[in-house]
């Protein structure tokens, strides 16, 4: 029961995913009623675990979590799974409900018109884009009328008019929201308050404000930290020369030499560990195939297909893309352009041509490239010609895959640990076309200047589907075809 007009409250939670992996140690925070909070952290320290154990799919392994009374509660998950694809868009928002809704489609209508997105409620989950299954998971909690909405990476996938159309959503939203999100911008736009769980005290730690003042405040606190920590240095070692020089002198100055050096080991425990802030991936390059293997054209495109008011149009083009060359592909959600990549990187695209002694490196924003039964270890040995585990390991490392991490299976990977770990293979398969779609799904905000700076030097030919412009616009793109005009 909660009566302090707060709707959720974490109580000592102490969360493991199975022996030695701690997510959550002694976590306390409360939300309120309409509050609108963000819940931020690295990669896999475990925010999407919050969230489960918000639901009840999850139960702690001690402490209490308190949920209000009656409180009603739906997420917006961050990918479809795949049992549901092949359902019906009618199929897919009845499975919301535990019982039968005899008018479901004026329901389905209304949800649809909220999240900017028209269609047959016959239509499969399947033949919709990724920006528009994204606006499908977020309609499938709306549907619900929830207490407390949560999501997860909303933005993943959705165009700029889609992140506009959210964006004005939560502003107006009426009841509780809590946002799983690297968009700063985003949240910025929004936000009441910060949950901000550490990845490596697995504690959380709440905040009034949005992203910047939260940094901002931690900021100040790192400063005040290391300025404790480097006078209390002086002091320590001012105590270790006293009780060096009265031990030399014998007798009773022993005793002062003593207290000396109790008060130094008292000043050594009273230093604070300062907060150690999330990591950032380490600078790298993607290797192309060598240049001899990249002579003359590496893609021709004549002629491609979109998708117009639920209608293919064929239409004509001339692409000629050689090594060096970057192809920025633009278009709103659902014209066509996941159809497009795949295709070109499966060799089924019709008027499209890849020289025959040219290595793909498809980078899919769903991961299904990946296989998530492989463990990391598996995955990234897989993509090398040459096996050389040290190699990889030195790889991964500088995408922050260490420890047990490697021996994970890539399933139980969290979203944006999969990103990376997909980057990590395309370091290692070192391909000479590059076909990127969505490449800052899950990642964490930090790494995309890491990852832009990567892609804008990559000398091998590229093609790049991305709606973040501030993403697109730190990497060197040499030609777009925009397929809406």
């Amino acid at each position: 029961m909660v009566n302090d007009g707060s709707i959720v409250r974490f109580e000592g939670v102490f969360f493991e995913h199975g022996p030695n992996k701690p997510i959550l140690k002694d976590v306390g925070f409360s939300v309120r009623r309409g509050a609108k909070v963000t819940l931020m952290g690295q990669n896999g320290a475990g925010k999407s675990t919050i969230f489960g154990l918000i639901t009840g799919a999850l139960t702690p392994d001690s402490g209490e979590i308190n949920i209000a009374t009656r409180l009603t509660i739906a997420t917006a998950r961050q990918v479809f799974p795949r049992a549901e694809l092949d359902l019906t868009l009618r199929e897919f928002f009845q499975k919301q409900f535990k019982e039968k809704i005899y008018d479901i489609d004026p329901r389905i209508e209304a949800v649809l018109e909220a999240v900017n997105l028209e269609a047959d409620h016959d239509r499969l989950v399947r033949s919709f884009s990724g920006g528009q299954q994204a606006r499908l998971l977020l309609a499938s909690a709306l549907i619900q009328d929830p207490d407390l909405l949560l999501l997860d990476e909303p933005t993943n996938n959705l165009d700029r008019a889609g992140i506009e159309h959210l964006t004005n959503f939560l502003v107006n939203y009426k009841k509780s929201c809590i946002v799983i999100s690297h968009d700063a911008d985003f949240l910025n736009s929004f936000t009441h308050g910060v949950l901000y769980l550490d990845v490596y005290t697995h504690q959380i730690e709440q905040y009034v404000g949005d992203y910047f003042d939260v940094m901002k405040e931690i900021s100040v606190r790192i400063e005040k930290e290391n300025m404790k920590n480097a006078q209390l240095a002086k002091e320590v070692q001012a105590n270790k020369d006293k009780a060096n020089f009265f031990a030399q002198k014998g007798g009773r100055m022993r005793v002062v030499a003593k207290k000396m050096r109790t008060k130094a080991e008292e000043l050594e425990e009273a230093k604070v560990d300062v907060r150690k802030e999330d990591r950032t991936i380490r600078p790298f390059t993607i290797p192309a195939q060598p240049p001899e293997e990249l002579a003359g054209e590496v893609l021709g495109l004549t002629a491609y297909t979109i998708v117009k008011k639920s209608k293919t149009v064929d239409k004509k083009t001339k692409i000629s893309l050689r090594k060096n060359q970057h192809l920025l592909l633009a278009g709103p959600n659902g014209i066509g352009k996941s159809t497009l990549l795949e295709k070109i990187a499966t060799g089924t695209a019709y008027g499209a041509t890849i020289a025959p002694q040219v290595k793909v490196g498809y980078y899919r924003q769903d991961f299904s490239t990946l296989n998530f039964e492989d463990t990391v270890f598996r995955s990234l040995m897989s993509a090398m010609v040459k096996p050389d585990e040290e190699h990889m390991r030195a790889v991964a490392a500088g995408f922050l895959i260490r420890g047990e991490l490697i021996d994970t299976k890539i399933g139980h990977l969290s979203e944006g640990q999969k990103g990376l770990v997909a980057f990590a293979r395309l370091v290692l398969e070192r391909p000479g076309l590059l076909i990127l779609d969505e490449p800052t799904n899950h990642i964490n905000f930090r790494h995309l200047p890491v990852i832009a700076k990567a892609l804008s030097q990559y000398e091998g030919a590229m093609i790049l589907v991305s709606h973040v412009p501030e993403f697109v616009a730190q990497i060197r793109i040499d030609e777009v075809l925009d397929l809406e005009k």
